[in-house]
């Protein structure tokens, strides 16, 4: 198998830079290629994430994962976030942006013609970054099919109301604690602003329904981030996708961070059997 981990792709709209792994078999078979999406406070290599590239690069899949250029990672530190200015800085615009660059830089790279089906691209995201593949496979016709793994189905109703938002707005910033690292990370104003300059684009109900494309959707009866109902949402606002709800099964798929274990954990396992079913299908 041939990784290539932390390479840069450089972005079309801003100048900091998308820290990327390619995972694949070098064997001149042209083969779907995968591009997953981490989530809110999430990496490219959060938990069980690389073993997952590993499952899926084994079935014949060309797997890119990387990091959203404002996740809060750097170039010299990719896990967790050393650059809290950034993080606060991100918005769902910005991660739109950052993927249709790893959708055009992978379409445009000679180096990998053999290994690659241009006719074949599924975007696959976990939690938040399940409404960023969902809106841009919408928009983008380069995209064959999209997985959402316990994606969420509405970015409005995530944001503070009332007194709370005043409060934001005059303050600037809101933090969020993040329970691993216990660090306080920041989002500035400008991430509600931009929303609310672009609600039309970031409204996932109506990507869903512009949807022309495959659509799996995954849930976790135990998923108390994203609960299970959003699924049943997107489900319901297009017909022709595919809903699955896991018995059991937490945000997380079962994984965690840092993971240690010789072996998946065994919800992510089943979940990356159902998309690779779904992506060979």
């Amino acid at each position: 198998m041939e990784i290539t981990s932390n390479f840069i792709v450089k972005s079309s709209y801003h100048s900091k830079s998308i820290l990327t792994d390619i995972y694949y078999k070098p064997n001149n078979i042209q083969k779907p290629i995968v591009i997953f999406c981490h989530g809110y406070k999430g990496f490219k290599n959060w938990g069980a994430w690389d073993m997952m590239a590993k499952k899926m690069a084994k079935k014949d899949i060309f797997f890119l994962k990387f990091n959203f250029s404002h996740n809060g990672g750097t170039i010299e530190n990719p896990i967790d976030f050393p650059d809290l200015e950034s993080f606060g800085n991100n918005n769902y615009s910005i991660e739109l942006n950052d993927l249709e660059d790893i959708i055009n830089w992978i379409s445009n790279n000679n180096k990998y013609k053999d290994e690659i089906d241009l006719h074949n691209i599924t975007l696959i995201g976990h939690s938040r970054g399940g409404g960023i593949v969902t809106i841009k496979a919408s928009e983008n016709d380069k995209i064959s099919k999209v997985i959402s793994w316990n994606g969420v189905s509405d970015y409005d109703s995530r944001f503070v109301k009332g007194e709370e938002l005043v409060k934001w707005k005059i303050t600037g910033v809101r933090y969020v604690t993040n329970s691993r690292t216990k660090q306080q990370m920041p989002h500035f104003y400008q991430f509600f602003e931009n929303f609310e300059l672009n609600k039309e684009r970031l409204s996932i109900k109506k990507a869903v329904e512009r949807l022309q494309i495959p659509y799996l959707i995954i849930t976790g009866e135990k998923d108390t981030a994203v609960k299970p109902f959003e699924g049943e949402n997107m489900h319901q606002w297009n017909s022709k996708s595919q809903l699955v709800c896991i018995e059991g099964m937490n945000h997380t798929l079962g994984a965690k961070h840092p993971w240690n274990e010789e072996n998946l954990p065994m919800h992510l396992d089943k979940v990356i059997q159902l998309s690779i079913d779904f992506i060979k299908s």
